[in-house]
């Protein structure tokens, strides 16, 4: 199977915006919202902070963030999805109306910022979909400053065999299937050969080191089915 295009990922997630929460909320088991929070942890941040949520979907871990840096802070979600980002607008007007939350359409290969403008940054199931990852860590540590972190958040190839095996039964058995009860089978389907395709955690740490990043550490969760990246400039 092909990669897609970065115009076939983006009309997916356009596709999927309005049940992608409900779909992430029930395939995780609810886990989702743990991760996203130790995610948002790692990278520490403080109060009056500027941070940046790149592929931000429908909003969770831009919420996450700006909760933390509160009223003096600003946070900017990214996607290249306007449906995912009018989501995320309404969510975030819904819910936060006091923070300072910027939704910005864009592309995470050619970030719309200039050097050293973030303070921190997450990134939540967004690297696993970049065409050219090597160049999506590249602009993420143009923007940051000088010692500020940021933390990924995706799938992960689990080191043992049946974890393997459990991961591929529930892609095949319990996310096609509860997708395709929402017409989406298809889009759905492509989670399997993009998790063949991605790199693994020591992979992810060498490509961060190789485009500067001082520190690099990727660390297994969900026995090692998912898995965070965390960097430092």
């Amino acid at each position: 199977m092909t990669s897609p295009s970065a115009s076939e990922i983006q009309a997916l997630f356009n596709r999927i915006a309005p049940v992608y929460d409900q779909l992430n909320q029930g395939l995780s088991l609810g886990l989702h919202r743990i991760w996203k929070q130790m995610a948002i942890n790692w990278i520490e941040p403080k109060s009056g902070d500027v941070g940046l949520d790149i592929c931000c979907g429908s909003g969770d871990l831009a919420m996450l963030l700006a909760r933390k840096v509160g009223k003096t802070g600003r946070v900017t979600g990214l996607d290249f999805s306007s449906a995912q980002l009018a989501i995320a607008r309404q969510r975030a007007f819904r819910r936060y109306p006091l923070l300072s939350l910027d939704w910005v359409e864009g592309d995470a290969l050619n970030l719309p910022f200039r050097d050293r403008a973030f303070d921190c940054a997450t990134m939540g199931y967004g690297l696993r979909n970049l065409t050219d990852i090597p160049r999506g860590l590249q602009e993420l540590h143009r923007v940051l400053k000088p010692q500020a972190k940021a933390a990924l958040l995706d799938f992960n190839h689990p080191e043992h065999s049946w974890l393997n095996l459990f991961q591929q039964w529930y892609l095949d058995t319990v996310v096609v299937p509860t997708a395709q009860n929402l017409g989406l089978k298809e889009d759905y389907a492509y989670i399997a050969p993009s998790l063949e395709r991605f790199p693994k955690g020591s992979q992810q740490v060498h490509l961060a080191k190789e485009v500067g990043f001082s520190a690099a550490t990727h660390y297994p969760i969900a026995g090692g089915m998912m898995g965070i990246l965390v960097l430092k400039k």
